[in-house]
């Protein structure tokens, strides 16, 4: 297989240039997710989405961050206003975003040149190459598309012009959602929110209550929370209402946004607390089902912050790979020295890991969709929280090292690398912390039984690696996945405080050899193909995440990093003929 590998010397910076172009890592992913005629379709449109990203919203994006919203919660009568007032270039990105290229529109409609809607997959690859430039416009992007997959789930058809608004191609008639969870008394402890709702005599309802951080505050589709009177305590009492900023007839809805929050990061993103002072609402669904029902959101939600991880990711090493093509150091481009080598072809690697999991758990959620498939949600309910907790550390992690790779600019605002480093660090916080969700996927073991999903996946995944070239690193794994199964035994028959104190570590092994297994699969693939970059990728990842080295590896005397950087940073092709002889090829 012949493939140029990426001259990142030709690039001043990762701007003003197509992010899809450049992130062949995404490219493949997609590519394996996709259903092969709805790729074919979306190709195209993927390139153009990530040109546009890369130099106009990636400029607006820039703008934004320095001049974020306000909030006018009175006019000048005193009267509550509830307005946020956004830089003109948010609404050239709104416009981009939703009316060209229908973020929120084509997985519920036929886009253009199409007769079908898409599949989720396609929404989360747009999200990803917008995290690129703006985690905090993701935020309401998703947001939108998780109340409208609510709706199209539970609703009795009563709230049809939201969703049609929700999911509107029509800048006219487009609106955003968004989803009011956390109480300053709560936090994760949803089932202690005590909003009330009561019904009024037209059967909408009345909420009142404080909701503490709401990001896309001012969305006209937001969903809420609530109990009403004499229902159960905890989650089993709670129903969901979607609460307008608007009512009907114009008037702001009876509510107080009371101040934004002067976050670290995502400032594209208006976040605040709302006082709900009596504000019309609308049921969603059966009563007393609100948790239930909004867990179809939060899944969503939590995948979203996901491939937000990835879009940091990606970026942070694109800025890394141009800078270090570009910058001298004695005499010659610092990527030539052995120690940033090293560092990048593990940065790389670390995002190949990332984007690979990160796109299974996208093909298993349109699976799920399309086919309902109980087994494909069982694996979602495991791999989806692990996939959030680990990829929200990696992305922090990596932001912080491009900050480092760019040297004294990386420290400074004109550069990008400091304002992903702290759009990353929402990303351990939105939608559950590690612990919250390291204990779900405890939940989801125990109440949904989603490790007999989990350990058939692993083993499908090792067994398609037969090639002789991934012998040495299947063998890794395999007694990896056998040490698995013991951890997942073991804790099946502990106490419940054992079990609680080791779930990080569990979603992280489960993280480990799952993603191995994964990328084991795809350099099969890739040699059936002639192709071992994968190879090398699923070889650099087993030896650093599942190998134990003598003298934490300084005794080795391996070189991985410095004569395979062709192929792992800049993607060139790599024969399986040239591989290692640690890694044998058939003759």
């Amino acid at each position: 297989m012949t493939r140029e590998a990426i001259d990142y010397g030709t690039f001043e910076t990762g701007r003003d240039v197509n992010y899809w172009d450049l992130d062949r890592t995404l490219q493949y992913e997609a590519r394996r997710t996709y259903p092969d005629e709805e790729f074919v379709w979306a190709e195209s449109r993927l390139r153009e989405f990530g040109d546009v990203v890369g130099s106009t919203v990636a400029d607006n994006a820039d703008r934004i961050d320095r001049h974020g919203p306000e909030l006018h919660t009175y006019d000048k009568e005193g009267e509550v206003r509830n307005e946020v007032e956004y830089h003109p270039t948010q609404h050239e990105n709104e416009r981009l975003a939703y009316e060209k290229f229908g973020l929120t529109h084509d997985a519920f409609h036929a886009p253009p040149g199409r007769d079908e809607p898409v599949g989720l997959a396609h929404t989360l690859t747009q999200q990803t190459l917008l995290s690129y430039v703006d985690m905090g416009f993701v935020c309401p992007v998703s947001m939108t598309t998780g109340v409208a997959l609510v709706l199209d789930a539970f609703d009795d058809g009563s709230l049809d012009d939201y969703f049609e608004r929700l999911t509107s191609r029509s800048g006219d008639d487009h609106i955003e959602g968004a989803m009011f969870l956390t109480e300053k008394q709560g936090g994760s402890d949803v089932g202690t929110n005590e909003t009330v709702a009561e019904k009024a005599d037209d059967g909408t309802y009345r909420l009142t209550g404080e909701k503490w951080f709401c990001s896309n505050i001012d969305a006209e589709g937001a969903l809420a929370l609530a109990r009403r009177p004499d229902a159960p305590e905890g989650t089993a009492g709670l129903s969901l209402f979607l609460v307008p900023r608007t009512k009907p007839n114009g008037e702001v809805n009876d509510a107080l946004f009371r101040r934004l929050k002067d976050k670290l990061g995502t400032i594209s993103v208006p976040t605040g607390e709302i006082e709900f002072r009596g504000a019309e609402a609308y049921l969603v669904g059966e009563p007393e089902s609100g948790f239930r029902q909004m867990t179809e959101m939060l899944n969503f939600e939590r995948l979203s912050n996901v491939t937000g991880a990835v879009g940091i990711m990606g970026r942070a090493l694109l800025e890394s790979k141009v800078r270090a093509a570009n910058r001298e150091a004695f005499g010659e481009p610092i990527q030539e020295k052995p120690l940033l080598r090293r560092d990048l072809v593990d940065m790389a690697v670390d995002y190949e890991a990332a984007t690979a999991f990160t796109f299974e758990c996208a093909r298993l959620l349109d699976q799920y969709r399309r086919e309902e498939s109980k087994e494909a949600f069982r694996l979602l309910r495991a791999l989806v929280p692990i996939a959030k907790q680990v990829t929200a550390r990696m992305a922090v992690e990596t932001a912080s090292y491009a900050c480092e790779v760019l040297g004294g600019n990386g420290y400074v605002r004109e550069h990008v690398t400091p304002r992903l480093l702290r759009d990353a660090q929402v990303l351990p916080i939105w939608e559950g912390t590690s612990n919250v969700l390291s204990l779900d996927l405890l939940r989801a073991m125990e109440r949904e039984d989603a490790h007999e999903a989990l350990l058939p996946a692993i083993r499908e995944n090792i067994d398609a690696a037969d090639h002789r070239a991934l012998a040495e690193c299947g063998e890794t794994v395999e007694e990896e996945f056998a040490e698995l199964q013991e951890a997942l035994a073991h804790l099946a028959g502990a106490d419940t405080e054992e079990a609680q104190l080791q779930a990080k570590e569990l979603a992280e092994y489960v993280f480990d050899v799952y993603t191995a297994a994964l990328l084991l699969a795809e350099a099969q693939g890739e040699l059936d193909r002639g192709d071992a970059r994968k190879a090398l990728v699923a070889k650099r990842f087993v030896d650093t995440r599942l190998c134990e080295s003598g003298a934490r590896g300084i005794t080795d005397g391996e070189r991985f990093a410095i004569e395979r950087f062709d192929e792992i940073v800049r993607y060139a092709a790599a024969a399986p003929e040239t591989l290692a002889t640690t890694m044998t090829v058939d003759d």
